[in-house]
């Protein structure tokens, strides 16, 4: 059965395998996963999270800016990510820890870049994946556009690309899905549909009874899936991914998942949501689900939880020590690598803050004379 033609988003069939407590729910759908790929799935998914709380304490503690948690939505990303190739691409916006790291994309990459250092968005020349894209929507056009080329050559690259519901709003994504539905561009379209685009429910995103039916108007598949249930994520991307490899054009997977946490760390999210529906949803904890599969499978024990959890914790700490002992950036480095050339404006803004340093420091070696005095 192809999953994509069964479901249909226009009367709001929902792809699911798992169920909220982890039990098979549609025996002829559940994939045949070999052990080590479900194993994987499992830590992945407790790496993310596990980073995700050392950021927030990284944050807390002033030794990170502002982030995006992605906790509760890692599901919808390591089944997604796990279906693409190692050549095949995928394109991010500014939540997709999970995916990241199952890429290759190391975890310090991402505390630095929240950190506020640039090199943290430079992603590893071995890894086919694109820096974060802030600007909502803005990355959907850049992976119709690689996806074309990559049709164009014929090398046989599926692109897969990552927005949040609040991304269906804007241009970007419309036009993205317009050039890809003319050219049958080999990309994958994955909305991690979290219910909220920061205070902003659902419902204030559009009229249609699903995302995924968007897909329709331009010309191809849309389905949607329970994002929360990292089999039936997994098993819709790979069709979606063998569908775009094989000349198929470009699908529609929306992912009904949820933001279990704030929208950023500048964000406070009992604001505008209850907190009846947070542990409505709750309940649905991906990672819960997937271990108790895997508990009813054999797979999981409490032996391969500490070593999961001990493999996390020791590559969360070689991370925090690879972001803290890197050199710190030299003021310079902000506007020299901004354009091939400098342009005149940032020469002035360059000078203006050496300027700016150096009386600092003059002010500053003033002080402490005068403090070395009674």
């Amino acid at each position: 059965m192809m999953l994509i033609d069964e479901f249909d988003p226009m009367k709001g069939e929902m792809l699911q395998i798992l169920d909220k407590e982890g039990n098979v729910v549609a025996k002829s759908l559940e994939p045949k996963l070999p052990v080590e790929i479900l194993r994987k799935m499992y830590y992945y998914m407790v790496l993310s999270r596990a980073c995700d709380e050392r950021m927030l304490k990284l944050q807390r503690s002033g030794r990170i800016g502002t982030f995006a948690p992605s906790v509760g939505q890692e599901a919808a990303q390591v089944g997604s990510a796990l279906a693409l190739g190692k050549e095949d691409w995928s394109v991010h916006s500014f939540r997709e820890q999970a995916a990241y790291y199952l890429r290759g994309v190391p975890p310090e990459k991402l505390f630095l870049y929240f950190g506020g250092d640039p090199r943290g968005n430079m992603i590893p020349v071995d890894v086919n994946a694109t820096p974060m894209a802030v600007p909502v929507s803005t990355q959907v056009p850049h992976a119709v556009g690689i996806a074309l080329a990559s049709k164009m050559r014929n090398d046989g690259r599926v692109v897969m690309v990552y927005f949040g519901d609040g991304g269906t709003s804007e241009g970007d994504f419309h036009e993205g899905m317009n050039f890809a539905g003319v050219f049958k561009c080999p990309v994958v379209f994955v909305c991690q549909n979290n219910q909220w685009a920061i205070s902003v429910p659902r419902e204030r995103q559009s009229a249609s009874r699903t995302l995924a039916q968007k897909a329709l108007a331009y010309g191809f598949k849309g389905i949607l899936v329970d994002g929360n249930d990292v089999l039936a994520m997994h098993a819709a991307c790979k069709e979606a991914v063998e569908r775009a490899r094989s000349g198929g054009g470009p699908t529609m997977i929306e992912a009904y998942t949820y933001r279990m946490w704030m929208h950023t760390t500048a964000d406070d999210p009992s604001k505008y949501r209850s907190r009846e529906e947070e542990k409505e949803w709750a309940e649905k904890d991906p990672i819960k689900r997937l271990r108790n599969y895997l508990t009813a499978k054999k797979v999981w024990n409490e032996e391969f939880e500490k070593e999961v959890q001990a493999k996390a914790a020791s590559e969360i700490e070689r991370a925090v020590k690879a972001m803290e002992g890197i050199e710190p950036l030299k003021p310079d480095d902000l506007f020299d690598y901004m354009f091939a050339k400098i342009t005149k404006p940032l020469a002035e803004q360059k000078e203006y803050l050496k300027k700016a340093l150096a009386e600092r420091e003059v002010e500053e070696e003033k002080q402490e004379i005068i403090g070395g005095f009674p």
